[in-house]
C-alpha cells in the first residue's frame, strides 16, 4: 500500500538538494564559524552564502537575517526582546487569538512578567480586522505580533494593512511567517514589517534552524545570551551544516516557488471540491479564497478528528487533526473555537495539506476513501451534528 504524506504543514520532507548541501558541512568543513583558522572560514563561508540567499529569498539585507534553532525560538526573540528594548516605552503588546502557541505562550509569560497583552479576536474565516487592530494601539503599545498565515485553517492575513498602521503609530510589527516562508511571495524592501519568524523544516530544509528578520534601526534585545555569535544578536556556536540546508532551501524555492503553490493550489482546490461534494455534514475552515496555496481544512460532524486521522493513517494516509504541535490534545483547537466554531463541530477538525511530490492520484485515492471513513465512524458513534447556519 503507497504510504501518501498530507501533512506539509506540520513538517515537510527535506530536499535531496538540500542533504547533499549539508553533508560536506558534517563531514570535511565542520569547524567552528567562529575560528580564524582555515577550517572555521570554510565553514564561515558556507554559513555567510546561506544567509545571503535567504536573504534574497526574503527580499531583505543579509545582516538583517539572525539564525536561530527554530521557529518557535524566532517568535520568543520577536517578543521578549522587543519587550525588553522597549520597556522604557510601553508595557503593551496585541497579538491574535488565532496565533501559533509559540507567541500565546510567550505572551503568556510576559503577562506574567507585568505586560499587558491584548487578544484580538477573528472573523468566521479566522481573518483579523485590520480595523481592530488600530483601535487597540495605544500610546503604551511596543509591538504587533499577527502570523502571516494560519497553521491550522491557512487563511492568509491582511498583514500589509495591519504593518501599514504599525508603521503609521510608530509601533514595531512582527509577523510569525512560518508556514508562508518559500511557498508566498514576500518582498520585506517593500512590506511595512519590522520582525518576522521562519523555520527550515516548513520549506523543505532540515528541522532544529529557523531564523529572524530584523529590519535594520529596530530596537530588539538578545535573546540567548553567551558569546557573540550572530554579530551579538544570539549567542552559540551556530548550527553550520543546518543553517546551510536552509540557505539551499531558500535557493530552491526563490526559483520553484511560483511552479510549486500553482501546483499545491490546483489539488488543494480539487480536495475542496471533493470533500465539500462527497461527504455530508463537512465544513470548510479558513478563508475560502485568502488561504496557503497547500492547505486545505475541514470540520465533520458527528465525529471526532482523531478518529478519522486514525482511520485514514491506516489506509496509508499521513493527515493531521488540528496542529501538529497539538494532536493528541483532546480539547478543540483554539483556532477554531476563536472563530466561532461549536465545540462539538471543532472536535471533528482535520488537516490536509499537500506538497510538491503530491499528485492528483494521491488525492483522487483520497477522495475515494475519506467519505467511507466518515460515514463508518458515524455509524459507529453516532453524534448530534452541529453545522453553523
Amino acid at each position: 500500500m503507497e504510504q501518501v504524506y498530507f501533512d506539509h504543514a506540520a513538517t515537510t520532507p527535506p530536499r535531496s538538494e538540500v542533504v547533499e548541501a549539508m553533508l560536506p558541512y558534517l563531514r570535511e568543513r565542520w569547524g567552528n564559524p567562529s575560528s580564524l583558522y582555515a577550517t572555521g572560514v570554510r565553514a564561515l563561508e558556507g554559513m555567510e552564502r546561506a544567509r545571503e540567499e535567504l536573504a534574497a529569498l526574503l527580499g531583505a539585507e543579509s545582516d538583517e537575517i539572525i539564525f536561530t534553532g527554530s521557529g518557535t525560538e524566532a517568535d520568543n526573540h520577536a517578543l521578549i526582546g522587543a519587550s525588553h528594548s522597549l520597556r522604557k516605552k510601553g508595557d503593551h503588546i496585541i497579538t491574535s487569538a488565532v496565533e501559533h502557541h509559540a507567541i500565546l505562550h510567550t505572551a503568556a509569560f510576559l503577562e506574567e512578567c507585568g505586560l499587558r497583552v491584548t487578544y484580538l479576536p477573528v472573523d468566521g474565516t479566522g481573518t483579523v480586522d485590520p480595523a481592530d487592530v488600530r483601535a487597540a494601539v495605544t500610546d503604551r503599545t511596543i509591538l504587533v505580533s499577527i502570523m502571516h498565515a494560519n497553521n491550522e485553517v491557512g487563511t492568509v492575513q491582511p498583514i500589509a494593512e495591519i504593518g501599514a498602521i504599525c508603521r503609521e503609530r510608530g509601533v514595531l510589527f512582527h509577523t510569525d511567517a512560518v508556514q508562508t516562508v518559500g511557498h508566498l511571495p514576500l518582498d520585506l524592501s517593500e512590506m511595512p514589517v519590522d520582525l518576522l519568524s521562519l523555520s527550515a523544516h516548513k520549506l523543505y530544509g532540515p528541522k532544529g534552524v529557523g531564523a529572524l528578520y530584523l529590519r535594520k534601526g529596530a530596537r530588539v534585545r538578545s535573546f540567548v545570551h553567551g558569546g557573540g555569535q550572530e554579530r551579538g544578536r544570539r549567542a552559540s556556536t551556530e548550527n553550520v551544516a543546518s543553517i546551510v540546508g536552509l540557505g539551499e532551501a531558500a535557493r530552491l524555492a526563490r526559483h520553484e516557488m511560483d511552479w510549486e503553490s500553482e501546483h499545491s493550489a490546483k489539488l488543494r482546490d480539487l480536495l475542496i471540491r471533493g470533500v465539500l461534494e462527497q461527504v455530508p455534514d463537512a465544513v470548510l475552515t479558513g478563508h475560502p479564497q485568502r488561504r496557503l496555496p497547500n492547505n486545505a481544512s475541514f470540520c465533520f460532524a458527528g465525529v471526532e478528528g482523531e478518529s478519522i486521522l486514525l482511520n485514514l493513517d491506516l489506509e496509508g494516509f499521513a493527515v493531521s487533526s488540528g496542529s501538529a504541535c497539538n494532536s493528541g490534545a483532546l480539547e478543540p483547537s483554539h483556532v477554531l473555537l476563536a472563530m466561532g466554531l461549536p465545540r462539538e463541530l471543532a472536535g471533528g477538525s482535520l488537516r490536509v495539506s499537500v506538497g510538491r511530490d503530491s499528485t492528483v492520484d494521491q488525492v483522487e485515492r483520497f477522495l475515494e476513501i475519506l467519505p467511507q471513513a466518515v460515514a463508518r465512524l458515524r455509524n459507529m458513534a453516532p453524534l448530534t451534528r452541529a453545522v453553523p447556519q
